[in-house]
């Protein structure tokens, strides 16, 4: 029996405190994780998860609360499979090695609660979309 290698995709915004968050969280509510994990940073972390984030993912059953911005580095993208970035345009970070996809997603930070909920939204049909199209999904009982 041969060991799969869990693929690591790292989601990215400029602040990690709302759609890298969100994307990796909802990644990892799906996928199964002896396939691919998530993990979210930022190329100019915040200080916080943004609390209308929070609040808009605690809707849906997820917990942000102890979630903290953290910087994408050389270290933390060493291994990892993908790089998507959320829509940050010219500050979105390029990682040489790393398969990337961009997904251009409005910024949640300072918006409606509405409006952060069509943001979540948006990003689990993509999380959906993403882990489906390489298989990701947790085994079938």
């Amino acid at each position: 029996m041969t060991a799969v290698m869990v693929q690591r995709v790292i989601f990215a915004c400029v602040h990690n405190a709302g759609r890298s968050q969100m994307a990796a969280a909802l990644f990892n509510a799906i996928a199964d994780p002896g396939r691919a994990r998530a993990i979210s940073a930022g190329t100019d972390p915040g200080t916080r998860v943004h609390p209308v984030v929070v609040e808009a993912m605690h809707e849906i059953g997820i917990d942000l609360s102890a979630s903290h911005p953290r910087r994408l580095t050389d270290d933390l993208a060493r291994g990892a499979a993908w790089l998507v970035t959320m829509g940050c345009g010219d500050a979105c970070p390029h990682v040489p090695g790393l398969r990337r996809e961009d997904w251009p997603l409005a910024d949640p930070k300072d918006r409606p609660i509405a409006e952060v909920r069509a943001i979540r939204d948006e990003i689990q049909r993509r999380v959906a979309a993403f882990v489906d199209l390489h298989g990701w999904h947790e085994a079938s009982v």
